[in-house]
């Protein structure tokens, strides 16, 4: 099966790094990570990847391009620019953050649209974008701040899926669009294989450094 262009593009920008072992941002444990941070330094392709975007949503009725900070909001502005020259008209682009303000740790935390982003999207059909999903639960966050804010999530759609047997639309309740699968298995740290096989945490991509740390205070 001939490679997704989007998978291509990542591997052009040293964005896919396997055979190491990884903690993800939800917490579980991996041998592939897609390091996100890696294609944004590269204008070029960054800017390619919004148009990709664009070109696969140009047909839905957008007003707004909404996504969870931090990675997604380079993508939603770019994507916001295309589909504006596109459909002749200007499309906006607001970003989510977590809500600090919340007692729940950063993985459980709220998503909110603050600077009074939330007044562009009352009323208003909303595209919502992420790089990557891995459980998919920041951007069902950022779907259901859409939805608080009064606007209307028309399609969901994002750069990578690492887990297409999950984060669907059925999960979304939406329309689920994604530009690349790329599935790779991952763990709970308790049931960890690379764990159990005494594989180094990796503590220079991802989150093994604080990983580490929270397991040292444990002892």
């Amino acid at each position: 099966m001939k490679e997704a262009k989007i998978i291509t593009i990542l591997r052009k920008v040293g964005a896919i790094l396997t055979d190491d072992h990884f903690v993800y941002t939800s917490g579980n444990h991996g041998s592939v990570y897609i390091n996100k941070d890696y294609l944004y330094p590269h204008t070029k392709e960054t800017s390619e990847v919004g148009k990709m975007f664009a070109e696969k949503m140009k047909n839905k009725a957008i007003d707004v391009v909404a996504a969870p900070a931090v990675g997604g909001t380079i993508l939603c502005t770019w994507t916001a620019y295309y589909l504006s020259k596109l459909k002749k008209k200007e499309i906006l682009s607001v970003y989510a953050e977590k809500d600090k303000g919340s007692n729940a740790g950063a993985s459980e935390s709220n998503l909110v649209f603050k600077r009074g982003y939330d007044s562009f999207l009352k009323g208003k059909k909303v595209l919502i974008l992420e790089d990557l999903t891995n459980t998919g639960i920041s951007v069902k966050k950022t779907a259901e701040a859409v939805r608080k804010a009064g606007g209307k999530v028309v399609a969901v759609c994002v750069m990578v899926n690492r887990n297409p047997k999950n984060v669907n639309s059925r999960m979304m309740g939406a329309p689920f669009y994604e530009l690349g699968v790329f599935p790779a298995r991952f763990f709970s740290p308790e049931k960890c294989e690379l764990c159990k096989n005494n594989i180094p945490v990796n503590t220079k991509i991802g989150h093994g450094k604080k990983y580490l740390e929270e397991l040292k205070k444990q002892s």
